[in-house]
């Protein structure tokens, strides 16, 4: 009996460590959007490094970004998008690759926080077998921030009304560069007007 549980807790332990030999077989180490903020119906991408820790070279078999958000109207939507790569594709042990996985929002989608679910299916090379083995799929969460279409129309309306302030201010200031320059030119044709009447005044005076 007492055979029988040791061989079975050995079994038990094997396989447990088999499985945690493929669990560890990959890893996305950094996954960075490509920009802070998005606005409804924009288009934007990730970078994705995937990362093999083992001493077998790994394939990437799938790679995606599922998205839940709001529509406008609070209706929850999930669309999933994918890497643009052809897979699958190896990654020698120890090394990283990076793929990028472009996404396109919806016009009506609503503001603020929404989460972004990485996750990459990946096999594992095994050398006795000569053969690919499925392996882990690791995952990473990020955060992806949808703007308020009112901040932005706010933000436009007082990038008009600066421009508008300074196309006014520009006109003041040659508005007020016309006016000096208008009056130094009619103090100018004043003086001389009175300086040539003077002048024929003397002229016209009779001689001794």
């Amino acid at each position: 009996m007492n055979k029988k549980l040791i061989l079975i807790s050995s079994l038990s332990f094997l396989a447990l460590m088999s499985v945690l030999r493929i669990v560890n077989a990959a890893t996305i180490p950094t996954a960075t959007l490509d920009k802070e903020t998005y606005l409804a119906g924009q288009t934007g991408s990730i970078s994705v490094s995937v990362y093999n820790d083992k001493s077998e070279k790994i394939r990437v078999t799938e790679l995606s970004a599922t998205i839940n958000y709001y529509y406008a109207d609070r209706t929850i939507y999930v669309q999933k998008f994918f890497t643009g790569t052809t897979l699958p594709d190896e990654i020698p042990a120890g090394q990283t690759k990076t793929y990028q996985i472009s996404l396109s929002l919806p016009t009506n989608i609503a503001s603020g926080f929404t989460n972004l679910a990485i996750e990459t299916k990946t096999d594992i090379w095994h050398t006795p077998d000569e053969r690919w083995t499925t392996s882990d799929r690791p995952t990473y969460q990020l955060k992806l921030y949808i703007e308020s279409p009112y901040k932005q129309l706010y933000e436009s309306s007082q990038g008009e009304l600066n421009e508008q302030e300074a196309t006014n201010q520009s006109l003041s200031s040659m508005m007020s560069v016309f006016a000096a320059t208008t009056l130094v030119f009619a103090s100018a044709a004043a003086f001389l007007g009175f300086f040539v009447f003077a002048r024929k005044a003397r002229l016209a005076q009779p001689q001794p």
